[in-house]
C-alpha cells in the first residue's frame, strides 16, 4: 500500500503516504500510475506530485473485467488505499488488441523501460503531428518509428507509401538498410541539378502537363484571383502551341488579328493606332503575319508596314485596307480548351502560349492588370532560364498514374516503401510549390481510385510551419490543399504527418485535424497556447509535462493510446543527420 486518500476533488486525490515508503520511493512516484481497488472496478490514476507526505493523483480511467476504460464513472472513496499498478495492469493500459498488428513506438521510462506497442492501424490511420522544439528528438523518433515497421521480417508493409518531405537532406543514410532486401526499397529524389551525392539518387521531375491552373498559380506565386484568367489562357494555348507550327500559325494568325483589329476599333489617333500595332508586331509574328508581309491589291503590292504610313493630313489613309487585310486572318470556329494531361509540352510552349495569351486577352491596354499579370510571365521566363527549370523537364510522356508508379518503382524492379523527396536544394518558395504539387497530385490520385482508400499514403512533412500555413491560397484559388486533406484525407488514406518545432505557425485546420500526437520539449508561450486551444481534451497537467521533456522523450496522446503516456525512444539505428554541429571538432582539431 502507498497510502489512503485524504481528499478528492474532481478527477483529482491526494493522499497520505505510507510511514513505510522509502524516501526514494517517494521520490519515484511521480509519473508512476497507481490503483484504487473500488469493489469490481479498479480505478487507474496517475501521480503528479508530491509534497512531504502527500500525493496528488490525477484519475484517468477505469480497469473492468479485463477492459481499460478512459474517464471515471465511480470515484473511489474517503479513506480508499492506494497502491501500484503491476505490469499485467500496464498492458491492460497500454496494449492492443489479441491478433491486431502492432508497432512499437518507446519504452516507458518510469517502469524500467517497457516496451510500448500500439496499434499500426490505430496510430498511422489518422493524421500524425510530431511537435517539439529543435533538438528534442522529433526526426530520430520518426526515424526510429518507421525503421521498426521494418524489424518483423514476416510483418513487413510492402505497400506501404511513405512520402518523406526532406527539409535538409537528413534521411538519406536511415532507411538505406531497405535495399539490402529484395522486397524493400528506399527511394530518394534529389532537388540537387549541378551534382549528385549518391549514386542512388534520382533528379526530381515533375511533368509540367500535370498541372493545372491552380498548380500553376502556386508556382508562378500569383496574388490575385485577377491572375488565373490569363493562366487559364495561356494553358489553353498551350495544347495548340506545342504541335507542328503549320497547325500552330493558324491560331496564331488568328490571335494576333483578333488583338489588330481591336485596337484599330479603339478609337485611339491615327498616331497612337499604328504605335500600338507596330509594338504588337514587332513582338508577336508569324511567317504569315508580320510587318513585311505583302498586301496585294489589284495594281500594286505593299507591306503591311508601308500601309501603316501616317498621310500629310495625319490620317492612316490605308486603313480600310489594313481592317480586311487583317480580318482574312481571322479564323471563326477556333476551339480552345484546358490541357487534360493527354498530351505533354515544355517551358518554351507554355513562354509562347503566355506571350500570345496577353494580346488575346488584351492586357497590351489596361497597365494595371498588364503589370498583374506580367509578373506570372517574368517569374515563367526566370524558371525557363534558371538551373531549376530541369526540375520540370520530362523526357517522356507520362500520365498521372504513371508518374505516381515511377515515384515508386526502382529500376532494378520491385517497389520502394519510403520515397524521399530532398528539397533542401532550393529556396523556400519553390521547396513550398514541390510540396504542395506532389501532395495534390497524391491526394487527387487516392481520390481518383475507385477502390476508397486502396492506395494509403502517407505525407511525411518536416519543417511543416514553412510549408503547412494558412497562406493565401484560399483567397486565390479556393482551397489550401493542405486544410483540404487534412479533412478528407482519411477516407481517401491520404494521412498528413506534421514535424514542426512551432506549430503556432502550422494552419489551424491542418493541426487541428490529427488525432495522434507525439509531444517533445516545448517551452514557448506561444506555441504552448496555440497547442492547447487547438488540441481538445488535453489537461493542464500534460501541458506541463512539455516544458521538462528531456530530448529523446516525449507525450504520446490520440486515438491509437488510451491515455497519454510518457515514452522514451530507443535510438535509431542508422540515425538520421540531424545531429548538432560538432564545435570541439570544428574549433579545436
Amino acid at each position: 500500500m502507498i497510502g489512503k486518500i485524504v481528499n478528492i476533488d474532481n478527477n483529482f486525490v491526494d493522499i497520505e503516504l505510507d510511514k513505510n515508503i522509502s524516501i526514494d520511493s517517494i521520490k519515484a512516484l511521480i509519473n508512476y500510475h497507481v490503483v484504487f481497488d473500488n469493489g469490481t472496478i479498479k480505478v487507474v490514476g496517475e501521480v503528479i506530485s508530491v509534497r512531504t507526505d502527500i500525493a496528488s493523483i490525477n484519475l484517468i480511467g477505469e480497469i473492468s473485467n479485463g477492459i481499460f476504460y478512459s474517464g471515471i464513472s465511480k470515484k473511489p472513496f474517503f479513506g480508499s488505499s492506494c497502491r501500484y499498478i503491476t505490469l499485467e495492469e500496464i498492458s491492460i493500459i497500454i496494449g492492443s488488441k489479441s491478433g491486431e498488428k502492432t508497432i512499437n513506438i518507446g519504452r516507458m521510462p518510469q517502469y524500467d523501460g517497457y516496451k510500448v506497442n500500439v496499434s499500426t492501424s490505430g496510430f498511422f490511420s489518422n493524421h500524425i503531428a510530431i511537435l517539439g522544439n529543435t533538438g528534442s528528438g522529433k526526426s530520430y523518433g520518426l526515424t526510429r518509428i518507421l525503421q521498426n515497421l521494418f524489424i518483423d521480417p514476416n510483418s513487413i508493409p510492402k505497400k506501404s507509401n511513405l512520402f518523406i518531405f526532406d527539409a535538409y537532406g537528413e534521411y538519406h543514410s536511415a532507411f538505406s538498410f531497405l535495399n539490402n532486401n529484395s522486397e524493400t526499397h528506399f527511394k530518394i529524389f534529389t532537388t540537387k541539378i549541378s551534382k549528385f551525392e549518391n549514386v542512388n539518387e534520382e533528379l526530381l521531375r515533375i511533368p509540367l502537363w500535370l498541372l493545372d491552373v491552380d498548380d500553376y498559380s502556386l508556382l508562378l506565386g500569383a496574388t490575385s484571383v485577377t491572375q488565373l484568367p490569363i493562366i487559364e489562357k495561356a494553358l489553353k494555348l498551350v495544347g495548340v502551341f506545342c504541335k507542328e507550327e503549320k497547325d500552330v500559325i493558324v491560331y496564331k494568325n488568328d490571335i494576333i488579328a483578333r488583338a489588330l483589329l481591336e485596337i484599330m476599333y479603339s478609337g485611339g489617333t491615327p498616331n497612337q493606332t499604328r504605335d500600338q500595332i507596330l509594338a504588337v508586331l514587332n513582338t508577336f509574328n508569324t511567317s504569315e503575319l508580320n510587318l513585311d508581309t505583302k498586301v496585294v491589291v489589284p495594281g500594286w503590292i505593299r507591306t503591311l508596314r508601308q500601309c501603316l504610313l501616317i498621310d500629310k493630313d495625319g490620317k492612316l489613309s490605308e486603313i480600310q485596307l489594313v481592317t480586311q487585310f487583317l480580318q482574312s486572318y481571322v479564323k471563326e470556329g477556333l476551339e480552345l480548351s484546358l490541357p487534360d494531361g493527354s498530351f505533354s509540352y515544355n517551358l518554351k510552349h507554355l513562354e509562347d502560349a503566355f506571350n500570345f495569351a496577353f494580346i488575346s486577352e488584351g492586357l497590351l491596354k489596361n497597365n494595371k492588370v498588364y503589370e498583374e499579370a506580367n509578373v506570372l510571365r517574368v517569374r515563367l521566363h526566370t524558371l525557363a532560364n534558371s538551373d531549376n527549370r530541369h526540375l520540370f523537364i520530362y523526357e517522356q510522356f507520362v500520365n498521372k498514374e504513371q508518374f505516381i508508379n515511377g515515384l515508386i518503382n526502382v529500376k532494378a524492379g520491385g517497389r520502394a516503401q519510403i520515397i524521399n523527396f530532398n528539397i533542401s536544394h532550393v529556396d523556400d518558395r519553390l521547396a513550398k510549390t514541390i510540396v504542395k504539387l506532389l501532395s495534390k497530385m497524391l491526394f487527387e490520385y487516392g481520390v481518383s481510385i475507385e477502390d476508397r482508400g486502396a492506395f494509403p499514403v502517407h505525407l511525411i512533412i518536416e519543417e511543416a510551419h514553412r510549408y503547412v500555413q494558412k497562406d493565401s491560397d484560399l483567397d486565390i484559388i479556393g482551397y489550401n490543399i493542405f486544410e483540404r486533406i487534412a479533412k478528407e484525407g482519411r477516407k481517401y488514406g491520404t494521412i498528413l504527418v506534421l514535424m514542426s518545432q512551432r506549430p503556432s505557425e502550422i494552419s489551424e485546420t491542418a493541426i487541428s485535424q490529427c488525432s495522434n500526437f507525439l509531444m517533445y520539449r516545448m517551452q514557448h508561450p506561444k506555441d504552448l497556447n496555440y497547442v492547447k486551444e487547438m488540441i481538445p481534451n488535453i489537461s493542464e497537467d500534460t501541458m506541463n509535462k512539455f516544458k521538462l521533456l528531456q530530448p529523446g522523450t516525449c507525450i504520446a496522446f490520440g486515438v491509437a493510446f488510451k491515455i497519454p503516456i510518457l515514452l522514451r525512444m530507443d535510438l535509431p539505428n542508422p540515425p538520421p543527420y540531424s545531429q548538432n554541429a560538432n564545435i570541439n571538432k570544428y574549433w579545436y582539431e
